[in-house]
């Protein structure tokens, strides 16, 4: 098994990840150790998880919700499903 996660920063940024061990993962951000990004806005908070089967799924989703906006993650952490098509941001058209 495999989890996808976002932290939320003390500094109220969020940050998205993915591990095969989530508590260890959670306990390495919060010591410094989990990546440059969280080290320089401790404590962090588990915001969201999902558990997925396959390490290769849960790697997919969590470079597809780095590219999400604020609000878009926001939605998800809150359990907003529905309104996350809504929030995609728009693509300019190729033509």
């Amino acid at each position: 098994m495999a989890f996808v996660y976002i932290l939320k920063c003390a500094d109220g940024s969020y940050y998205t990840g993915s591990s095969l061990d989530l508590e260890r993962r959670l306990a390495q951000h919060n010591h410094g150790d989990g990546a440059n990004y969280t080290a320089k806005r401790l404590p962090v908070v588990l915001a969201w998880s999902a558990e997925l089967e396959r390490v290769d799924d849960a790697f997919r989703l969590e470079k597809q919700i780095q590219g999400w906006s604020r609000a878009k993650k926001l939605a998800l952490i809150e359990g907003r499903v529905e309104e996350l098509p809504g929030l995609s941001r728009s693509r300019p058209r190729r033509g």
